[in-house]
């Protein structure tokens, strides 16, 4: 039988029963899917994307004989007019990767629909056959709807409500607890100044262990068990603080002549070393969570190679805690406008008791959403092991730990960014905080003023991350970095000028210098999620967890200072020299992320080549 007759009963289908991939064809005939005859890569790589089924491999030696076998048979059945092909072959597509095409081909089948054609088909086709134009608009559209897509966006639902139910409580409680501690010392900003100083000592001391820990722990587990004990902290601070009121009220109706002396043995107080304690441990409870969620969770379930889909769930996280922050803000200023200081931390203990049942939940429903890819530690090294009971060698791996997260950190490729964002978080008296509001209750400004105050930063934070993606698409990630800064910067040196100036004792420049602090938060959000996605860009996922911890515990360190100065004034009259340096800070922030983009190394240039 002549070759030629041998070819053509071998390509052409069976005219009675058409192949599925053709029967879902809109009535144009193409070839069925060649099991048998390998493609040349060498002719078609134009043609090919990332997201084919098949992928060129030409070092493996057992892929080159398993190509060439099947291109000997197919030469034996169809004879020397398919020879040059088989000579042809070095660079043939392997069968040992139909596995991993499966599996790439039941993912884009579960994105596109039931009634798509499947890859395989399409590809085959679009090697076969010239592509229109149409085609490769059509595409283009495909790829950047799957760039945009997560991997698993009903568990990146999940998440999004598991960070709701969290960030309400803590931002609830970040409203509650600085009021009360500043009723128990109306003329002093040293109750929240200490409080917030060890906070931020522990962090930074402890910060790149806990990322390190946490990273070798199972995820889920992990994750329940620290809003567990954040909600344990929870309880311990309300009832310290109960009691504080309890014993600093009795002396104070007994004598007021003592407050002077009361303010001197403040820090030796049993209640407050026990206070401290519970707060730190809240914090460092809210550290682990925030990165298990932001570097770990939203990574995985966005997916590799998808940057549009990663940097849209960065920004609704934004939008999450600043709705969060906004419901923290509005609940305390009506809890507060009806009730004492006392029975809004008792109030805000119950709602975090109440939401602890809900943040269980959704972790778990999460994980099932997402077929179970965190049902293992992020470290898969087994350590047989037997644990020792020695606490000098434990300290010693402690401390080897945290020195090794500092190291990972000066090495990064994108310190620059994360150094700016460091010096951001010295921006700790602009900003709604701890210490703005003990700044405004000693002003004598109404909760209801306080409440709109930190009520409008949220919703102007959240206004921000639609601006973002604006400046992004319009500046480029990293020029939008730079406007974020600046606007920050300018508003904040504003703000500080009013101050300066005496005139916030009318009631008028109060309310200017608290507009413009609210529109650096405009700014301050921008960069934040700017920041956040330069280094998510630039750190391999092996090394996110103990970076971003490494990360919080240099920004505590900037807090730390600035608490320090703040216990150094302890009086509210102070006040404008810690916002004369919060502003600093961020001038310094800015100028620091010019300098870097001024000058940029092949390294970045690499890693954002636009």
């Amino acid at each position: 039988m002549p070759a030629s007759m041998s070819m053509s009963k071998l390509l052409s289908p069976p005219p009675s029963s058409p192949p599925p991939a053709l029967a879902r064809n809109s009535g144009r005939r193409v070839a069925p899917h060649p099991v048998l005859f390998p493609l040349p890569s060498c002719s078609c790589s134009g043609r090919l994307t990332s997201r084919r089924l098949f992928a060129t491999n030409c070092s493996s030696s057992d892929s080159d004989h398993a190509a060439s076998t099947s291109g000997t048979t197919l030469a034996g059945a169809v004879g020397e007019a398919d020879s040059a092909l088989t000579q042809e072959s070095d660079c043939s597509l392997p069968f040992g990767q139909l596995s991993s095409g499966i599996v790439l081909r039941t993912e884009e089948q579960s994105l596109l629909g039931d009634g798509a054609p499947s890859p395989a088909s399409a590809s085959t086709a679009s090697s076969l056959l010239p592509a229109s134009p149409d085609q490769r608009k059509g595409g283009s559209k495909e790829d950047d709807h799957l760039g945009e897509t997560p991997a698993y966006p009903a568990a990146m639902n999940a998440l999004y409500a598991a960070c709701l139910a969290g960030n309400a409580t803590e931002q609830l409680w970040n409203f509650t607890w600085p009021v009360a501690v500043a009723t128990l010392h109306p003329t002093s900003l040293l109750p929240v100044a200490v409080l917030g100083f060890f906070t931020k000592l522990v962090v930074f001391a402890a910060g790149p262990l806990v990322g390190e820990v946490i990273s070798l722990l199972p995820r889920i587990p992990a994750y329940r068990s620290l809003a567990a004990i954040q909600t344990a902290a929870h309880l311990v601070s309300a009832a310290t603080i109960t009691y504080a009121f309890v014993v600093h009220r009795a002396p104070a109706a007994a004598t007021a002549s003592l407050a002077a002396s009361a303010q001197q043995l403040l820090l030796l107080r049993p209640w407050l070393a026990v206070l401290v304690a519970s707060t730190a441990v809240d914090r460092l409870s809210c550290v682990a969570l925030g990165i298990i969620a932001e570097r770990d969770f939203v990574v995985q379930l966005a997916g590799a190679g998808r940057p549009v889909a990663l940097a849209n769930a960065n920004a609704t996280l934004s939008r999450v805690d600043l709705l969060c922050e906004t419901a923290g803000a509005s609940i305390f200023a009506l809890l507060l406008s009806k009730n004492d200081p006392l029975t809004c931390i008792k109030l805000s203990c119950v709602i975090s008791l109440c939401s602890l049942p809900l943040l269980i939940f959704l972790s778990g429903e999460m994980n099932r959403l997402a077929d179970g890819i965190f049902d293992h530690s992020e470290n898969t090294i087994s350590h047989t092991a037997a644990p020792s009971l020695s606490i000098a060698k434990t300290v010693k791996e402690a401390v080897a730990t945290i020195r090794h997260g500092w190291s990972e950190y000066m090495r990064q490729p994108v310190l620059p960014a994360s150094l700016a964002y460091v010096l951001v978080c010295f921006n700790v008296a602009l900003a709604p905080g701890a210490l703005m509001t003990t700044f405004l209750i000693h002003q004598g400004v109404s909760p209801s003023v306080i409440g709109a105050f930190g009520g409008s930063s949220a919703v102007v934070g959240i206004l921000a991350t639609f601006l973002t993606a604006r400046l992004v698409k319009e500046l480029g990630i990293l020029k939008a970095g730079v406007a974020g800064l600046i606007a920050q910067s300018a508003l904040l040196g504003a703000a500080v000028i009013v101050y300066l100036t005496g005139a916030v004792a009318r009631r008028g420049a109060l309310f200017a210098f608290l507009g413009l602090i609210v529109a650096s938060r405009v700014g301050q959000m921008a960069y934040s999620a700017i920041g956040l996605q330069v280094v998510q860009t630039g750190n391999p996922a092996s090394k996110a967890k103990l970076i971003g911890a490494t990360e919080i515990a240099v920004a505590s360190l900037a807090e730390l200072a600035m608490m320090a100065v703040a216990v150094v004034a302890r009086d509210a009259s102070h006040f404008g020299a810690l916002a004369a340096l919060s502003a600093t800070a961020v001038a310094a922030a800015a100028g620091l992320y010019c300098s870097w983009l001024a000058n940029p190394t092949d390294e970045l240039r690499r890693l954002f080549p636009s």
